[in-house]
């Protein structure tokens, strides 16, 4: 602690311990306990309250007062408890009788304070910050702490529960640090005392008759197996499970038992552990009966579960997979009465009678299918899944969902007719779906169904009935099918059927660009693009963008009412302008369509429109047709980054102008590519005066890039100068490779000299150096290759950008300033100096 801070101290105890002081902001007091935090970090020793002992004179002031706040109260709770987090502190503290009248029965705990749940909350920080040291730990043992961490499980904040189940695990794990079991045998093997008192309550609670009981230490026990408990103290876990495992099982077949959802999580967690890693014993057991007794619904999160871990034995993960798939094989079976085709299963693993009550119930068929196919969805993400998939009777069970979901289906059995109606119209069910559908475009094995697949997707695209983010969802899975589709054409020579079903959807698209939702136009042209970015380079999707209306439609959106609409047809303009203007070889498709109208609409667009995001769009697809080169010769190239760069800078959106700033690094980089001899080479010093290096400077004083860039280093959203100063030093890497900067002197003396000292002082006022002047005033011609290489071997870039990396509370964020304010607060401080930081 420096000087200043320990003279400041006693003031801001005396006023946080006085009463008739208003209360502090809790910004301002956990702040200060951050303080202490990395004050006791960096020094264990009693120094901290033997040299300030206010600290202690704070506490008892504070267990003095009849009715302390409970901001206060909370505040000193935690203090002590840092304070007490090394032995030779919670010593002293102990010779001062505190520890008591903060931890003990004579504490908080027995007052009317302790009705405040953020006093409840602080005593068990408090108490789990001491807990670093054995006599923390024998303290807590024998002052009956125990019992009131075991009642805060049960707290009605949710906050206190969790935290004390964390304190608890917390304990277990610390007191068994220093402990080795002597045998993997409940009998032979010794728990430490402050374990043994942990699990004797956790068996207690088991066994209990009270529901709420069993649940917390169901609780607890998922959270301890799921900690480094369960992980670093082998031997003891496996002593832990098998002094619960009988009860747990019993759990598994009362059905009546409230906690059986809270078993699936922690059988997991218990999975988890390298203790159940072998394929034998009695544990993967109790798992398959998990799975059998389990309602679907609380099964399936252990199910997917089981499926990610790697040494979940190959019968357990196929009865996992089972669990997930039983939903999926009732729809497919209820479709069809007698069944036309296989399910998905040939045997189920517990009843399939409970899954058809749950589909048959409208309140809960939406939920298990939304969860499943969750479920199903987490597992198509997975790059190695350890089994097989029934991909074909799974699409085919997906396509039967979202048939039930608009009605197209009319099933003969009485099932069928039953989930049909539980699903009409369920946008839940339908979005999930999609998503599925979606992910199982990247599997190898649904050819047979392509066909009846895209008159699925295509009748949900048609329906007026379709809710819009469902339409959205069938776009996005649709563009996924269309790329499998396109893969399938180049193997099968399937071209037919390809032109034909990309020609259903081109006339489905037309519709969707006139409707008058605004989504359903935002969701359409989004698709649209998602198309041409996957497809531009086959002949069937040229062909039918080009005898549809949709070239025309998508333009006719950049005049859109709605902005997020406008922006997504510029991204569609752009990307069409690939296939249209700037292909090898362009088709004739009229002079509305032409590469200058385009270019030049778009620029409008970036100069006019009065909202960020289609300006925002506008810049992207400028940038992304500068990387494809496609605005031409280097000529062109110039006077294209030169217009664009001069409608940014005046931008007031600083996403523009940062846009601006990577289609500047992309036509640096590219020009130099084009001009220098080793496009991918930094230059030699010995050619640094060659012609390509004045060529170079010249194109880029040409364009006007350098007062952009330097004008961007003053910019007053530091994004925004961070980028400009990362594009000037790749440039002064460039024409200064083995970093030999110009003479300073030399520079002074140069006739650009003045001009660039001016510079050098501007730029280091950064966003306070107000009008930026860009037009060669002060001396600095921006547009002169000679005084920009100058400039770029004097001015400090890595300084400036030292500063711009700065995080915005750099200036002054000290604990003597906090301290300060604190007092400045209460109003004990001269003249109520107060540093806001």
């Amino acid at each position: 602690m420096t000087r200043e801070c320990a003279a400041l101290l006693p003031g801001v105890c005396a006023a946080l311990a006085d009463p008739r002081q208003p209360g502090l902001d809790d910004t301002c007091l956990e702040k200060l306990l951050d303080w202490f935090r990395s004050l006791t970090w960096f020094d264990p020793t009693v120094e901290l309250v033997q040299d300030n002992p206010c600290l202690t004179e704070f506490i008892t002031s504070v267990l003095a007062l009849q009715d302390p706040s409970p901001s206060i109260l909370s505040f000193t709770l935690q203090l002590a408890g840092i304070l007490a987090s090394s032995e030779s502190r919670f010593q002293h503290l102990q010779q001062e009788k505190l520890l008591g009248r903060l931890f003990g029965q004579e504490g908080p705990r027995g007052g009317a304070a302790w009705e405040d749940a953020s006093v409840r909350s602080a005593w068990l920080k408090a108490v789990h910050s001491t807990l670093h040291h054995q006599p923390a730990l024998h303290f807590l043992c024998s002052t009956g702490g125990m019992d009131v961490i075991f009642t805060l499980q049960g707290d009605p904040s949710l906050f206190v529960a969790s935290a004390a189940r964390q304190l608890l695990v917390h304990m277990l794990t610390f007191s068994l640090e220093s402990e080795t079991p002597k045998a993997l045998s409940t009998k032979d093997c010794d728990w430490p005392v402050c374990a043994q008192m942990i699990v004797k309550h956790i068996q207690e609670s088991l066994q209990s008759s009270s529901a709420s009981h069993m649940e917390q230490s169901l609780k607890l026990l998922s959270s301890l197996f799921g900690s480094c408990f369960g992980s670093c103290y082998a031997a003891w876990t496996e002593v832990l499970w098998l002094d619960i495992a009988k009860q747990i099982e019993s759990f598994l077949l009362e059905e009546t038992v409230q906690a059986q959802p809270l078993l699936a999580n922690l059988l997991l967690n218990v999975a988890r552990s390298p203790v159940f890693c072998g394929t034998e014993g009695s544990f993967w057991a109790l798992v398959t009966s998990a799975l059998e007794h389990l309602t679907p619904v609380q099964a399936g999160p252990l199910a997917v579960g089981l499926l990610k871990l790697c040494k979940c034995p190959q019968d357990v993960r196929i009865q996992a997979l089972t669990v997930l798939l039983q939903p999926m094989d009732c729809i497919l079976r209820a479709a069809s009465q007698p069944l036309e085709c296989a399910g998905l299963l040939d045997e189920s693993v517990s009843d399939p009678g409970t899954v058809e009550s749950l589909l048959s119930s409208k309140t809960s068929c939406a939920g298990l299918l939304c969860q499943t196919l969750a479920h199903l969805e987490k597992l198509l993400s997975l790059k190695h899944l350890r089994v097989d998939l029934p991909c074909v009777s799974l699409l085919r069970s997906l396509m039967t969902i979202l048939q039930f979901c608009n009605g197209f289906l009319s099933p003969a059995s009485p099932l069928g007719s039953t989930i049909s109606r539980n699903l009409i119209n369920c946008f839940r069910v339908q979005k999930s779906a999609l998503d599925v559908l979606a992910a199982l475009s990247e599997k190898k094995d649904c050819d047979t169904l392509i066909g009846s697949l895209f008159d699925v997707l295509l009748a949900y695209l048609q329906s007026p009935n379709t809710n819009p983010t469902v339409l959205k969802k069938t776009f996005q899975a649709t563009s996924k099918w269309l790329v499998h589709l396109q893969e399938l054409s180049c193997s099968n020579s399937q071209w037919q059927e390809t032109e034909k079903i990309l020609e259903d959807v081109f006339v489905v698209l037309q519709k969707r660009l006139c409707s008058p939702c605004w989504e359903v136009r935002d969701s359409s042209l989004e698709f649209l693009t998602a198309m041409v970015k996957c497809l531009r380079d086959q002949k069937e999707l040229r062909q039918c963008l080009l005898s549809s209306e949709v070239l025309r439609l998508t333009e006719n959106l950049l005049e859109d009412p709605e902005s997020y609409v406008r922006a997504s047809a510029v991204t569609a303009v752009g990307h069409l302008a690939l296939v249209t203007c700037f292909a090898p070889d362009p088709p004739v498709i009229g002079n509305q369509y032409n590469k200058e109208n385009i270019v030049a609409k778009l620029q409008e667009i970036l100069s006019t429109d009065s909202e960020g995001f289609p300006r925002r769009a506008v810049i992207s697809i400028f940038t992304k047709w500068l990387r494809e080169g496609c605005t031409g010769q280097l000529e062109d190239t110039e006077q294209f980054v030169s217009r664009v760069i001069q409608i940014v800078e005046r931008d007031l959106d600083w996403e523009v102008r940062l846009g601006g700033l990577e289609l500047v690094e992309v036509f640096c980089s590219q020009t130099i590519c084009q001009l220098s001899q080793c496009p991918y080479a930094p230059v030699s010093s010995a050619v640094t005066s060659s012609t390509p290096q004045k060529e170079l400077l010249q194109v880029f004083c040409r364009a006007k890039l350098f007062g952009f860039l330097f004008g961007s280093l003053c910019d007053c959203d530091k994004p925004v100068g961070q980028r400009a100063c990362d594009v000037l030093l790749g440039l002064r890497a460039h024409f200064y490779p083995m970093s030999t900067l110009e003479n300073p002197q030399e520079i002074e003396d140069s006739p650009a000299g003045r001009g660039i000292a001016w510079l050098q002082r501007t730029l280091r006022q950064g966003s306070l150096a107000q009008n930026f002047p860009m037009d060669g005033g002060n001396g600095v011609d921006f547009q002169d290759p000679e005084s920009m290489m100058l400039a770029l071997g004097a001015i400090d870039l890595l300084e400036l950008h030292d500063e711009l990396n700065k995080s915005s509370d750099h200036v002054e964020e000290s604990p003597q300033s906090l301290l300060q304010d604190i007092l400045a607060t209460v109003g004990t401080m001269e003249d109520n100096e107060v540093d806001c930081y």
